[in-house]
Formats: C-alpha cells, sequence, structure tokens
C-alpha cells in the first residue's frame, strides 16, 4: 500500500514516456515512436482514507524528446528527430501544457484506479487509468490516451498512406518520494 503523505515525481526520480505506433498502408516507411518528457512534475497526495487521495500532474508539451525509434526503412537522425519535435510543437500539442487533475481514486490489489480529467492542446476530457505499487515504493502508470477524443489529428504524411495510430501509450515509472 502507499504510505499517507505528499508524494512527489519528476524526471529525478521517474520517467514519462509516450510511445506511437504507426499504420496505413506505408507503415513500413516509419517508425514507432518512444518519446521522453523531460520537463514534468507529479503529485500524489496519500490521506488515510484512499478516497481524499489526490493525484496531479503537470508537463511542459515542448519537453517530449525522441528517445527511440524503431522500424522504418533506415534509422532515424538527428535532423528526423528534431523534425519530429517540432511537428509534435507546432501541430500535434500546439505549445500546450499538458494537465491532469483527479476527479476520484480508489484502491485497488494491485495499487490505484485513477480517474480524472487530462487537458492536451487546450481541450480537457475524462480519463481512466490504475498505478500498479509495488512493495518497494515502485510505481507504474499506464494510460491509453486516443488523440481523437481531445481534438488532435494523429500525424500523417504521404497523403495519409503513413499515420500514427490514433491510440498512445502514456507510462509513468518511478519510486515513490514525499515531500
Amino acid at each position: 500500500m502507499i504510505p499517507s503523505g505528499t508524494h512527489r515525481l519528476g524526471p529525478a526520480n521517474a520517467s514519462l514516456s509516450v510511445q506511437t505506433r504507426r499504420g496505413g498502408a506505408a507503415a513500413k516507411a516509419g517508425h514507432d515512436l518512444d518519446l521522453e518528457v523531460t520537463a514534468w512534475e507529479a503529485m500524489l497526495e496519500v490521506g488515510e482514507n484512499p478516497a481524499a487521495t489526490i493525484a496531479e500532474l503537470t508537463a511542459d508539451a515542448t519537453s517530449l524528446r525522441v528517445r527511440k525509434g524503431t522500424g522504418g526503412m533506415q534509422a532515424l537522425g538527428d535532423d528526423d528527430k528534431d523534425n519530429i519535435h517540432q511537428t509534435i510543437d507546432d501541430e500535434v500539442l500546439k505549445r500546450q501544457d499538458i494537465v491532469f487533475r483527479s476527479t476520484g481514486v480508489e484502491s485497488t490489489a494491485a495499487g490505484l484506479s485513477v480517474r480524472g480529467d487530462l487537458t492536451l492542446a487546450g481541450a480537457t476530457q475524462p480519463i481512466t487509468f490504475d498505478v500498479a505499487v509495488g512493495d518497494d515504493g515502485t510505481l507504474r502508470a499506464t494510460a491509453v490516451v486516443t488523440q481523437t477524443r481531445w481534438g488532435m489529428t494523429p500525424y500523417s504524411a504521404l497523403w495519409g498512406a503513413l499515420k500514427v495510430l490514433d491510440d498512445v501509450e502514456v507510462v509513468l515509472e518511478g519510486r515513490l518520494a514525499e515531500g
């Protein structure tokens, strides 16, 4: 179980990543991407009553960086990574901060079930995800974000023959830290 108190997470003690997958007739030409969010912070405030638990996260949308790209006809070069970063900033997230605020948290056998409001590219929608917590204080939260629910158009190229799939996976992994 998670000890009571305020637990803070960020790049110093956790990682926040976004995994995209490719589709379309020209999918072989593209890359599945593992993006790292480099500027973010999260807080988990756990009270004696699990229902009073609060979870919050803010991230700088311009801080996503390509950690690796798999597949594709050739390896991603630095110019490719720079172009991906620019496209995310200008066309996908539009340089608008990412914010999550919980509206309810429930204890589960493996950790927590968290529901709340996620703001992406200026639109706010509800989302629910699970947080698995280990006996040693490690945690892993995974959420599937369907871009079109937030009014976002998944990236496409080659007249739509190569596209990022609508569902992207967001993963937070770390160790609880009080403070």
